[in-house]
């Protein structure tokens, strides 16, 4: 009996073992668990523009992806096991280059394809323990992204049954989304300038409420609105104070921005439908402003100004 029970057991414990291995050899999906690094540059220039490395953790990001723009792509698998009669596939969604002929070129020579055509999407090879380095040359299809930066899947790994074991995506940007990129960078570290100057709560507030409603708008697909927002914070001079008064000043600009958020949400979502009333609710807020900056003057006049420059500001944007 004793004999019967150790034998369950260590047949339980093989099966577990063999289980285990089994899914370590075929991996889960997810990038780094076979692609273990990759670099994306521009094949005319060479100019790097992003790599990974799974294995150390580094990343770099040195410039943006555009949609329609020609990447080289180099990869770098390293397959645990040998599995002879398994043949995976790694395959792109990028469309054929104009800079040359093929998308793909063989960096480890020694590495045993299968039925290798550099010419089509999709490059086949047998898995054998051991690195494998391509190149693959593309185009981005015009089609891959709208207004909204999306994570754009550039190469999948299959198995031999059609399962995803691995893929590279990056973000791809249109030129207008990267302009935006550009200037909420500059706009956060005018952030911490603003927070480290002595500039008043109030105006810092009002700063912070405008690119957090800028990313909403950015991340809607209403790009131009979230570039609008964020040129509004170009102010002449920055209110340096800390007096309980700034805040309740600035409140009604905090509104204001608000409104302006509302305004560009339903251009983009619904069209021209309502845009006309809440333009007009916009314009009776601006008259609002214009009263305060007045009664602002009597007591500061860099808080006059401040207001006065955020006032023209939304005219510019508004058109009034």
């Amino acid at each position: 009996m004793k004999k019967k029970v150790i034998s369950i057991c260590l047949l339980v414990i093989l099966t577990i073992v063999s289980f285990g291995f089994i899914m370590n050899a075929q991996g889960v999906a997810g990038e780094g668990d076979w692609i273990t690094q990759y670099k994306v540059e521009d094949p005319i220039s060479g100019q790097l523009l992003l790599e990974a490395n799974f294995k150390t953790g580094e990343n770099r990001t040195v410039s943006s992806v555009f949609v329609g723009s020609e990447i080289k792509v180099t990869i770098t698998l390293d397959l645990p096991v040998t599995s002879p009669d398994t043949i995976l596939r790694l395959t792109t969604s990028l469309i054929s280059p104009e800079s040359r002929d093929s998308f793909w070129k063989l960096v480890t020579q020694e590495y045993q394809l299968w039925q290798y055509n550099p010419n089509e999407q999709t490059v086949q090879f047998y898995q054998v323990t051991g690195q494998l380095v391509l190149e693959l040359y593309g185009k981005i299809p015009s089609s891959a992204v709208g207004n909204v930066a999306i994570p754009y899947t550039l190469v999948t790994l299959y198995g031999p049954t059609g399962e995803t074991l691995d893929f590279i995506k990056v973000r791809v940007v249109t030129l207008e989304m990267a302009e935006y990129d550009n200037l909420l960078i500059q706009k956060e570290e005018k952030l911490q300038s603003l927070k480290t100057g002595g500039v008043a709560l109030g105006y810092i507030e009002l700063y912070e409420n405008i690119l957090d409603q800028s990313k909403v708008e950015a991340s809607n697909g209403n790009v131009d609105g979230a570039i609008a927002l964020l040129n509004a914070l170009s102010v002449a001079n920055e209110p340096v104070t800390s007096v309980s008064y700034m805040e309740v000043l600035f409140l009604p600009a905090v509104g204001i921005l608000a409104a302006l958020t509302v305004v560009f949400g339903l251009m983009f979502i619904r069209g021209r439908g309502k845009v006309g009333y809440m333009l007009q609710v916009l314009e009776d807020q601006i008259r609002d402003l214009e009263g305060l900056t007045l009664r602002a003057s009597k007591i500061d006049r860099t808080i006059s100004a401040s207001l006065e420059s955020v006032k023209d500001r939304l005219r510019d944007i508004v058109g009034v």
